[in-house]
């Protein structure tokens, strides 16, 4: 018998070849077994071809607009966030001036007001002014509005940051401000909150603007609403419905009329009592605000001859009057009571059947969207005509 040795290494390498090339044969497949006496392992190296290395997925790319979470802005428990009380009652103030002269006289005639208010026996824990008591309501273009708008702060907040340093109270007043750094161009109705120390405590923008109140014109300062997304970027969504958490009690501060979701949406956040700062108004918005929602609420008016003019008044939780300056043309203040330590105990906000009511309004679309007014300044309305007409472009009743 003639014994035929085929070389090692020629094996070795046909075998290799063969099962480099056959998808059916994978050289794991090939058991120990003797040639000639000799062993061929799996695990011998095989001059194969190495297969290519998997190519390293892609990074998912950033998302370019991220969503900043919603911090928790409404207990699930009923209760809210306060601050100890530092007496069992405080006195509410009411100022109703006539705001018919220049700024400066203005400015003189609330301090002069205030310091009557001060030097009363019930000396006032708080002070509350109305809507526009700096300048009155102005009609006309936007670049003469912006040339009366004031800056908070400001001279004005200086004076009468003073006047509640002296008389140890809370103030807040109303204004068209200004902030040619974040928001060039645009007219804020701005309430600033002034504290005990003088020092401004908060800047409370207005959340919204009634509409379709008016068969001419709509009211085109810049709200929340109008630069919602952008406003939240500035300031957080805590900011849209603020509370103040004082010493006094958890105070709410807003110029809208005639919303009762805005009103609602602060006394669920925690306030106990709504300041609200007006031109005109309807009593019976404050005395339903009050009711529904279980707060004290104030409204200092500017006077006027209208049926809705002067009569500044506050309501109490019943939705009854307290207090209010009688005449609708005469500047005067008026004052009342609040028991803010036994309203504060056992209280919960209040019962809203946002549950019970949710598919409705949510089938429910706003005729004018948000955010309106994030526009760049030379595009801002130039008047109130100029805004019904933007509304009308922009209204998704008319438009659907």
């Amino acid at each position: 018998m003639i014994m035929i040795r085929i070389p090692y290494l020629t094996l070795i390498l046909a075998l290799g070849f063969i099962a480099c090339e056959d998808d059916e044969g994978p050289i794991a497949e090939i058991s120990e077994e003797s040639v000639s006496g000799e062993m061929i392992s799996p695990e011998t190296d095989m001059p194969c071809e190495p297969e290519p290395e998997p190519e390293p997925e892609p990074e998912p790319e950033p998302d370019p607009d991220p969503v900043s979470p919603i911090p928790e802005l409404v207990k699930r428990d009923g209760t809210y966030e306060t601050a100890p009380l530092e007496k069992e009652n405080i006195v509410l103030t009411v100022l109703q001036n006539a705001a018919n002269l220049s700024p400066e006289e203005n400015l003189a005639r609330m301090i002069e007001m205030g310091e009557e208010a001060c030097s009363q026996d019930a000396k006032p824990d708080i002070l509350l002014y109305h809507e526009f008591p700096l300048s009155g309501y102005i009609y006309g273009e936007r670049q003469y509005k912006l040339t009366q708008s004031i800056t908070v702060p400001g001279p004005e907040t200086d004076a009468l940051g003073e006047l509640a340093r002296s008389c140890d109270a809370y103030l807040i007043f109303g204004a068209y401000a200004k902030d040619e750094l974040d928001w060039p161009g645009h007219i804020l109705s701005l309430s600033t909150v002034i504290g005990r120390d003088g020092e401004i405590v908060a800047k409370v923008w207005k959340q919204r603007n009634i509409k379709r109140f008016y068969e001419t014109f709509e009211i085109s300062t810049t709200t929340v609403e109008a630069v919602r997304d952008r406003f939240r970027e500035l300031y957080g969504a805590e900011s849209e419905f603020p509370i103040i958490r004082t010493e006094f009690g958890n105070l709410a501060v807003s110029s809208v009329q005639l919303d009762p979701l805005i009103f609602s949406a602060l006394a669920v956040r925690g306030a106990e009592i709504i300041l609200r700062t007006s031109t005109l108004f309807f009593a019976s918005d404050v005395a339903y605000t009050a009711l529904s929602n279980n707060v004290y609420s104030a409204m200092a008016n500017i006077t006027d001859a209208s049926q809705y003019g002067g009569q500044s008044i506050i309501v109490s939780p019943m939705g009854e009057t307290m207090a209010q300056v009688e005449s609708r043309l005469t500047e005067g203040f008026a004052s009342a009571m609040i028991p803010i330590r036994a309203f504060r105990e056992n209280r919960k906000i209040p019962q809203l059947t946002t549950e019970f009511t949710q598919d409705l309004f949510d089938q429910y679309v706003p005729e004018i969207p948000l955010n309106h007014l994030d526009l760049p300044a030379d595009e801002l309305p130039e008047n109130g005509e100029e805004m019904k007409s933007l509304f009308d472009q922009i209204s998704r009743w008319l438009n659907p």
